[in-house]
């Protein structure tokens, strides 16, 4: 755990901050249908997780899965909306982005949406990737 000034960044998370990441989950469209089940799944199926912490409440987060090699594909940048416009997206991104066990990476991929795009494009990121599309297949056991 490192500490700046009264917020704290985490590395590990327990159970309680998997119920805090899936409060914050629960008011965000693309997240607000996920149970507290599969946000237990997500968080430990992921490689690195960072949080941020302030005064005991769980007010940040990200996920990374990775090859360690290639890619690390960002997920769910989200931040409780009474801290936002204070960089604290900022700040995760570029604590992915530095963190030790990354720093090997070539590249850093993650999803956005358009209006998100000039947020993502300031901190580095393109959609210049020689025309590689995302393409999506249904997992046909899940929509019985």
């Amino acid at each position: 755990m490192k500490k700046d000034k009264n917020m704290e960044e985490i590395y590990d998370l327990t159970e309680n901050h998997i119920n805090d990441i899936h409060n914050l989950y629960k008011n965000e469209w693309w997240t607000n249908k996920r149970t507290l089940e599969e946000t237990g799944q997500c968080v430990r199926g992921s490689q690195i997780c960072i949080g941020l912490i302030e005064n005991n409440s769980l007010i940040g987060f990200v996920r990374v899965i990775t090859d360690y090699t290639f890619k690390a594909l960002i997920f769910d940048l989200i931040v409780n909306s009474d801290y936002r416009n204070k960089g604290l997206g900022k700040k995760l991104l570029n604590l992915v982005k530095n963190h030790e066990k990354l720093k090997n990476i070539t590249h850093f991929e993650l999803y956005c949406l358009p209006e998100l795009k000039s947020f993502y494009e300031q901190l580095g990121f393109s959609n210049e990737n020689g025309g590689i599309e995302l393409l999506r297949c249904n997992n046909a056991s899940k929509m019985i």
